[in-house]
């Protein structure tokens, strides 16, 4: 006569632990939903730019669960040299601004500069300045959603191909032979991507710091930034899987290494040891999978993911220089 009752009460607490996980789940999406759209979207508020957070406890707790707003960062310097304001459009309409260093003599070339996430075209003014000093002239790029272009929605490297194509073209129709793409973290992802997208073919790439795929990127920015305080797992797969639906493209179909086996031309792959947003794996798994006769890996020793001019200049600039006059045409 006892089982009747424990066995009513077994299935009572069974069904109230399976509204609590499938709670528990729904929440987790609403909360990597709300991370998703706030991590691939800036904000046209300066000052969301390195504000610091509320300690509140309210506001603390809200932010760990709806994410952090990020503003464009706003441009304050322009070039040293004479350039020129270029407009690209998108394909959607979306003006894409860039500048147009040209060199102070006879040009071996155009280098032209792509931006990590989150930056803008003036923080590569250094690079720039190095490669006109070299005398090259120099292009650099707002990605759409940075800096002065338009838009306020990043896919992290995937669309912005499109950006590094109009750049390229803009640069071949001037009768430039000697075309090189530069590009740091998601800067260098998105010259792979149109690589292998437009089966462009520049005289080399230099590629600084490419994340191996988006899951990848978003469990780096889990490890290293917090996210608020989400651990790497499950939330680098639900960011990944939220941001596909919401920019309307498959996350876990963004491997770098993909993308990479249809690179051909000379290229410098170059990588931090001290980086823990690009582990080594990523970087080796990437450097395989081109497959262009002429590759080199470069590891700088001292270096974090950060600028590898400011860091180990000498360095950086022995490798650049080594690199663009042996595959100047």
């Amino acid at each position: 006569m006892t089982t009747k009752p424990a066995a009513k009460k077994f299935r009572y607490v069974l069904k109230w632990i399976g509204w609590a996980i499938l709670v528990q789940f729904l929440l987790l999406n609403i909360s990597a939903a709300f991370h998703a759209h706030k991590f691939s979207h800036f904000y046209d508020d300066p000052s969301l730019v390195n504000k610091k957070p509320s300690q509140n406890i309210f506001r603390k707790t809200w932010r760990l669960f709806a994410g952090q707003k990020y503003g464009k960062l706003p441009i304050h310097q322009a070039p040293v040299f004479k350039c020129d304001t270029i407009i690209l459009k998108t394909k959607n309409g979306l003006a894409i601004e860039s500048w147009f260093i040209p060199a102070d003599s006879a040009a071996k070339g155009t280098i032209i500069l792509f931006h990590g996430l989150t930056m803008n075209k003036e923080i590569l003014l250094p690079e720039a300045n190095d490669f006109h000093y070299q005398g090259y002239h120099v292009m650099l790029v707002d990605f759409r959603a940075h800096g002065n272009s338009e838009g306020n929605n990043t896919t992290v490297g995937l669309r912005e191909a499109e950006e590094v194509k109009l750049a390229y073209d803009y640069v071949a129709a001037k009768g430039e032979k000697n075309i090189f793409c530069w590009g740091t973290s998601m800067g260098a992802v998105a010259i792979i991507k149109a690589v292998s997208d437009y089966q462009l073919k520049p005289a080399g790439a230099i590629l600084e710091m490419p994340f191996g795929s988006m899951q990848e990127h978003i469990k780096a920015r889990a490890r290293t930034i917090g996210f608020g305080g989400f651990p790497e797992k499950p939330f680098g797969l639900l960011v990944t899987f939220w941001i596909g639906i919401e920019r309307g493209f498959n996350g876990f179909k963004f491997q770098t290494a993909k993308f990479a086996k249809d690179i051909y031309c000379p290229v410098l792959l170059q990588w931090g040891r001290n980086d823990n947003l690009v582990l080594p794996k990523e970087t080796n798994r990437i450097f395989d999978a081109i497959p262009s006769s002429k590759k080199k890996l470069v590891v700088y020793e001292n270096s974090d993911h950060e600028s590898f001019l400011f860091r180990e200049p000498q360095k950086w600039r022995s490798e650049t220089e080594q690199f663009l006059s042996s595959n100047t045409r």
